[in-house]
C-alpha cells in the first residue's frame, strides 16, 4: 500500500512539473509580428531604386509619395509606406515600386514589392523623370521647413493631423520639389507647402 502511495505521488509531481514547463515552439509556427519600421523618403527611395535598376538598367524616377498612417512619426519626415514610380526610356514603360515597413491586413507586404508595367511617354509632363543628383534634401528637412511656413498652426491645433509627402519634378522651373501635404489625401488637403528638394529652401504655399 505504501509503494502504491509513493508511486501515485511521483506521478502527480511529474504532471505538475510538466504543466509548469513553458510550451515549446512547434515546427512551422509563426514568429511574433515584427515591429513597424518607418523611414524618411530618401532612405526608402534608395531601397526601391536598387530594385528598379534590376527591372531596367536605365530606370529613372519621376515620383515618390508616402502613405500616412496614424502611428507614423511624420515630425521626423518618416512613413511606414512609400511608393516610387520609375520609367525606362529604352522600354517606354513605367513601373511602381513599394517599400513597406508595416505588417497587417491593410499594409503592403513588408520590404520592396512592385506593380505591373505600364506604358510611358517622355512627352507626358506629369511623369517627367529627374536626376538623382537633385535629391539632396530629405523629407525630414522638408517637414521642418513646412512647419515654419504654416504647418505648425495645424499640428498644434491637431497633434494627430495627417501629413504625407510627394516628391516630383517641376519641369517649367527645372527643379525637384517636395510637397508637404497636410491632409489625408490630395483632395482633402488643408495646406500644401512646396520645398526645394535640392537646396531645402521654402518655395511657396500651394494652398
Amino acid at each position: 500500500m505504501r509503494n502504491l502511495i509513493l508511486t501515485c505521488t511521483a506521478v502527480l509531481l511529474l504532471a505538475a512539473c510538466s504543466s509548469n514547463k513553458p510550451a515549446e515552439s512547434q515546427p512551422g509556427a509563426k514568429s511574433a509580428t515584427k515591429p513597424a519600421q518607418y523611414l524618411t523618403g530618401r532612405v526608402a527611395f534608395q531601397n526601391m531604386y536598387l530594385a528598379a535598376r534590376e527591372w531596367a538598367s536605365d530606370a529613372a524616377p519621376f515620383r515618390l509619395q508616402s502613405r500616412f498612417t496614424p502611428d507614423a512619426p511624420v515630425a521626423e519626415g518618416k512613413a511606414g509606406v512609400w511608393r516610387a514610380s520609375f520609367a525606362s526610356p529604352a522600354k517606354n514603360m513605367m513601373k511602381m515600386f513599394i517599400w513597406s515597413g508595416l505588417a497587417g491586413p491593410d499594409a503592403p507586404e513588408p520590404g520592396v514589392t512592385f506593380s505591373a508595367e505600364d506604358s510611358w511617354s517622355p512627352t507626358n509632363t506629369s511623369t517627367q523623370v529627374f536626376n538623382l543628383s537633385f535629391l539632396r534634401t530629405d523629407s525630414d528637412k522638408a517637414f521642418e521647413v513646412a512647419q515654419k511656413n504654416g504647418g505648425q498652426k495645424l499640428t498644434t491645433k491637431d497633434p494627430k493631423q495627417p501629413v504625407f509627402f510627394v516628391l516630383d519634378w517641376d519641369a517649367p522651373k527645372s527643379q525637384l520639389v517636395w510637397h508637404v501635404i497636410y491632409g489625408s489625401s490630395q483632395d482633402e488637403a488643408k495646406l500644401r507647402i512646396a520645398v526645394n528638394a535640392t537646396t531645402g529652401e521654402f518655395l511657396r504655399v500651394e494652398k
